[in-house]
């Protein structure tokens, strides 16, 4: 072994604690790194592959009937490559143990052939025969959720029949990925289902022999997506064309969409402050052992030793401890990704969906990691090399001593010697002391950003849920009703007070910015359902004019006072120009509202409505739920306390498992960074507080001089940490939202309590550690050391 390896050697053994704290903190970073990219990659390939190999559909669109010669005239649209025409209907299912009725989704497939788009891939069981009337395949996750095997069976309302669906298969589609049903944010797994029937026998239920209502279909490599949507629209207007939309407003494909964003926000904001933090600490630690190591460099360049043999022995040190980092890092994000794997898989259902650890995200760290730390030690690397070997044999000039701010203003008799002593140091060092203050800081800023998503999720959820939306039940009609059917639903059992609800599709334009959205009409009363703006205050619906939300108005770059075109996309397909009366505060989905009877006024139509808000007796659900089932024109029962609990179980799971990560790793730096800053501070001041051991100094006064600089430090760190640490929520926050899905910067008292506790505990128990050193310091060896 070479003198230099060997040497290299005793200074890692030496330092061991300290490079073992570096490397948790480097590892830390790249365990987020590695877990997002390559859950990001895994969910990626996935997607690509299940997308390519069951021929998912590229634009949608729905109607309410047109026959198949229509069909032909879709296919010759320049730009079109396929075209599948299907019957798709919702209908109300008894599933036994759930006392609300269930929403299935029935869709047609062919008998004699697979679908030309958006193809199954069957699980268990077998497709649909041809006879097969009452024959289904059924959704994997509906399954689950119900416990339904091959040959189960279960009770749909079809076109007002009661009708037994036999299961001879449980399948996945494309489609359907993240099974929500349309208009829901969260999926339900339980009151929500998808089946495909043999088209005979769905379209000779609903009497749509030889017509569609659904239409799906690909284009052709140079397409013009907006153009084929264009024509798509005009071509279907008379049959009733609800408005196409591209792939990129599917529903399940958007939600996976905004969930790779996020895992890409991942990748980058958390280790980018990880590796910031380790740069600071491997700068600390290897300027300090360069500077101690001054005649030791100047004896090597006097033996024959290069400038580039020097800077190379310091490199590898700052090589080893990167390794070391980026090792455990990629064990530990191979780890955590596949239990991030394993959670997606609740709700995102491939054919395949397996973690694979990705190895070139594993170089690609090791390099990222050694460059930033090599970044950090150039200019002690560079000072060392320069040194002239003469020079660096003397000790290094001590500093200016003068009177201190304290001193100076004649406050010096209100502290203790060693109080001043304290107080002198970091007056007259206040580089050091503000980079050891930001290194402590950001260690509670990181602690911040990884416990506010719990306070962000919890005021979402009684904002949402307890403030905005106080109904208990949602009922949707199947078509719109007259105002007669308010009154047949406030009769019903258990119903305390109803409002109703008008609900119309359209495809809102501002400038060259468009987007598909629903309006929902409400009554200017409204106690149910409340709309309040960012200051949250309750906002009171105009006669005229519109109301959204400030997501959306983002989106659509306006805002209060600009006109909107609004296309309707049902019934006449009117098409208006309405102003923008206010924005309001929403985090879930894109919202847009109206006084129920102006939208009724902008439709043309009388007083209709497409459901309605119930507040219930909770005493009489079951009675309620039974009523609502054996009504023929109910389309879907919503229940207030399952969409709490299918957004608590997704999203709040996935924040819940992210924020225990971070936790940890932010422990980490905060012991780190803690840690080393005292370790730097006693090789620092080995000698001098030697000195004063022998000069009759207890060890308890010594450790005060000592612990209580970091006590100071650590004192000035916390509340500078909380602010970064707000900022960083604040620019998290931004980063994740999405269109169905936005984060609100909310961070409570306790986050902040947390992160000082962690700290603090994190400062005792380095400082416990410093002060057993600091006791066993050789005071022979230490004063023997040259000055």
């Amino acid at each position: 072994m070479r003198s230099l390896d060997r040497k290299l050697l005793r200074d890692l053994l030496g330092m061991k604690a300290q490079l073992f704290a570096i490397s948790m903190v480097i590892a830390a970073g790249i365990a987020m790194l590695v877990m997002s990219v390559s859950t990001l990659e895994t969910l990626v390939r996935a997607q690509q592959a299940y997308y390519e190999r069951y021929r998912f559909a590229e634009v949608f669109t729905q109607l309410v009937r047109a026959s198949r010669p229509v069909a032909d005239r879709i296919a010759e649209i320049p730009g079109v490559q396929r075209v599948q025409m299907r019957t798709v209907v919702d209908v109300t299912l008894d599933m036994p143990g759930l006392p609300e009725p269930a929403t299935g989704r029935l869709i047609s497939v062919p008998e004699n052939s697979r679908p030309i788009l958006n193809d199954l891939h069957i699980r268990r069981g077998r497709y649909v025969q041809p006879g097969g009337r009452n024959e289904a395949l059924v959704s994997e996750a509906f399954a689950e959720a119900h416990e339904l095997e091959v040959n189960d069976s279960v009770t749909a309302i079809i076109n007002g029949r009661l009708t037994d669906l036999r299961i001879v298969g449980i399948a996945l589609s494309p489609e359907y990925i993240y099974e929500v049903q349309p208009g829901a944010i969260m999926p339900d797994n339980r009151r929500f289902g998808v089946f495909w029937m043999s088209e005979q026998a769905l379209q000779a239920g609903y009497d749509m022999e030889g017509a569609f209502n659904h239409v799906a279909l690909t284009l052709g490599p140079r397409a013009s997506e907006a153009e084929v949507i264009s024509r798509l629209d005009r071509l279907l207007e008379p049959y009733g064309g609800l408005g196409a939309y591209g792939r990129d407003e599917q529903l399940s494909h958007r939600f996976i969409s905004d969930e790779m964003q996020q895992l890409r926000v991942m990748s980058i904001v958390p280790p980018a402050i990880f590796l910031a933090v380790a740069a600071f600490l491997v700068n600390v630690v290897l300027s300090r052992t360069i500077s101690l190591q001054r005649e030791q460099i100047a004896t090597l360049k006097a033996f024959g030793y290069t400038k580039l043999e020097i800077a190379a022995h310091y490199l590898k040190l700052v090589a080893v401890i990167a390794t070391i980092g980026v090792a455990l890092g990629a064990a530990a994000g191979g780890y955590l990704g596949t239990g991030l794997t394993e959670l997606y898989a609740q709700f995102f259902r491939f054919p395949e969906f397996t973690f694979r650890l990705s190895w070139s995200v594993v170089g690609l760290s090791l390099l990222l990691t050694f460059a930033v730390c090599v970044v950090a030690v150039l200019h002690a690397v560079r000072a060392a090399v320069n040194l002239p070997p003469a020079e660096a044999m003397q000790p290094q000039p001590p500093p200016t001593y003068r009177p201190t701010l304290i001193e100076r203003l004649g406050l010096q008799r209100l502290f203790s010697q060693p109080a001043r002593m304290i107080l002198r140091r970091l007056e007259r060092r206040p580089l050091r002391a503000a980079l050891s203050t930001l290194g402590i800081s950001l260690a509670a800023a990181v602690l911040v950003v990884s416990n506010f998503s719990l306070d962000a999720v919890n005021y979402v959820l009684d904002f949402q849920f307890n403030v905005t939306q106080r109904q208990d039940v949602n009922v949707a009609f199947i078509e719109p009703r007259s105002r007669r059917a308010l009154h047949e639903i406030r009769n019903l059992p258990g119903v305390m007070h109803a409002e109703p609800i008008r609900t119309v599709p359209v495809r809102l334009r501002h400038r060259h910015r468009h987007r598909t959205v629903t309006i929902e009409g409400l009554p200017p009363d409204a106690t149910l359902r409340r709309l309040f703006d960012q200051n949250v205050r309750p906002i009171a619906l105009p006669p005229r004019g519109l109301v959204i939300s400030d997501s959306l108005a983002q989106l659509l770059d306006a805002g209060a006072g600009d006109e909107l075109i609004v296309e309707v996309l049902e019934a006449d397909r009117p098409t208006r120009t309405v102003v923008v009366a206010a924005v309001t505060e929403e985090f879930l989905g894109l919202g847009a509202y109206m006084d129920i009877d102006a939208l009724n006024r902008l439709m043309r139509e009388g007083s209709l409505l497409s459901g309605a808000f119930l507040q219930v007796d909770q005493q009489q659900r079951t009675a309620l739920f039974e009523a609502l089932r054996d009504m023929p024109n109910v389309a879907a029962v919503n229940v207030k306390d399952a969409a709490i609990l299918a957004f608590e179980e997704q999203v709040a799971q996935t924040l819940l498992l992210m924020r225990s990560f971070t936790i940890g790793f932010a422990a980490v730096i905060a012991i780190g960074v803690v840690y080393n800053s005292a370790r730097v501070t006693l090789s620092e001041r080995s000698r001098e507080l030697a000195s004063m051991r022998v000069l009759g100094f207890t060890r308890g006064e010594v450790a005060f001089i000592l612990l209580g600089e970091m006590a100071i430090l650590t004192g000035l760190a916390i509340p500078i940490g909380l602010a970064i640490g707000y900022g960083l929520a604040a620019a998290t926050t931004a980063s994740l939202a999405t269109e169905t899905l936005r984060i609100p910067t909310i961070v409570a008292p306790q986050t902040y309590a947390l992160a000082t506790i962690t700290v603090l505990v994190a400062s005792v128990i380095s400082a416990q550690l410093v002060r057993r050193r600091l006791d066993r310091i050789d005071l022979v060896a230490v004063l023997k050391s040259r000055e």
